[in-house]
């Protein structure tokens, strides 16, 4: 589980909308066109208000659905351009600061001029939670971080609006940087209660009990599958916490389910990790070859998979096949360790 990835996406999330899921996603396609059309309208005449405003709308839409998407590069660029069409419209500036919180990577500076939006959109007023929280989540970056601030900014907005999930998010994120993981699962959990609908906020839980070995975690990954049953990496989450907690059968349903999603990374993996299952659950070593072949024809750089095949050749005594398969592994990546010690064994066994 890449939790350091998964913590980065939750701190990003404190930063902008997270409950994305109610708002509905826009069709991409759509956006763009509706921008270039208005974006040839305001250069057609720059001094027709009406133009302008069009403009500086259609940008909003498109960088705000970026930003949910996290296509930083594309929501950078509308925020940018849409404050410097209009640096007084409080949504714009609310974008421009999300959108320079959300870079990554992102410099002090950049961190620095978000703090500066931030505190103008809250004295502007003051009763924003998204501007509050926006501010708080500043706090928890790098360069800049002071975990106490960031948590006082979150109550804050808990003070004027005690479901705000917004805010918990960011408290769960910050108590994680503090390594206070009882109170970061205690605000996720809070936050999952204010929108039954948060699939991250049920990955990064799964992820949190995973990472101290509880079981539990299956239970979120599984209500993170049902929000988004056809997401690969959501279902690789749950089939590897299916097989490491002894279920191995329905993690195999869970990968062929990734399988059929034709994704070539995650195919890979998916047939990798049943070759795992194959070989060290059921000890079906014909059958493990088997679908480890099949992640490399998939992935020929799958280096797992091509040192789990050396490790089934060895143990069916096929040692030169053991070999060119720790071979190709080292091949792909020759700072691998456990088919380098495997290939030296190997040779001096000769």
């Amino acid at each position: 589980m890449r939790i350091f990835g998964i913590i980065l996406l939750v701190v990003l999330l404190g930063c902008t909308n997270a409950n994305d899921n109610k708002s509905g996603t826009s069709d991409p396609k759509n956006m763009d066109s509706l921008v270039t059309m208005r974006e040839k309208d305001y250069l057609s005449d720059t001094t027709n208000a009406e133009f302008k405003k069009n403009y500086v709308d259609a940008l909003l839409k498109r960088g705000n659905q970026k930003l949910k998407d996290f296509d930083m590069t594309i929501a950078f660029r509308d925020a940018a351009t849409a404050f410097r069409l209009d640096s007084v419209n409080f949504d714009v500036r609310m974008l421009y600061a999300d959108a320079l919180s959300n870079k990554y990577p992102r410099s002090r500076e950049d961190i620095m001029a978000a703090r500066r939006h931030y505190d103008y959109l809250t004295q502007k007023n003051s009763k924003s939670t998204k501007a509050i929280v926006g501010l708080g989540s500043t706090f928890n970056l790098e360069h800049e971080s002071d975990f106490e601030k960031a948590i006082s900014y979150a109550d804050k907005a808990l003070k004027i609006d005690k479901r705000y999930m917004d805010a918990y998010i960011l408290k769960g994120s910050t108590y994680l940087k503090m390594g206070n993981m009882k109170l970061a699962k205690s605000s996720y959990e809070t936050a999952i209660q204010q929108d039954n609908t948060f699939h991250l906020g049920y990955i990064m839980l799964g992820a949190l009990y995973q990472s101290e070995n509880d079981p539990i975690c299956i239970q979120y990954f599984q209500s993170a599958a049902e929000l988004k049953p056809t997401d690969a990496e959501t279902l690789f989450s749950l089939a590897y916490a299916q097989q490491i907690f002894g279920q191995p059968e329905k993690a195999m349903l869970t990968y062929r389910k990734m399988i059929k999603l034709k994704q070539l990374t995650y195919q890979a993996q998916a047939l990798n990790q049943i070759g795992v299952i194959k070989q060290h659950n059921f000890n079906q070593l014909d059958s493990a070859i088997y679908y480890y072949n099949s992640a490399t024809q998939s992935d020929s750089t799958l280096v797992e998979a091509w040192h789990n095949l050396g490790t089934c050749y060895e143990s069916k005594k096929d040692l030169s096949s053991a070999m060119r398969a720790y071979g190709r592994a080292l091949h792909f990546n020759p700072e691998f360790d456990l088919s380098r010690k495997r290939a030296d064994v190997l040779k001096y066994a000769r």
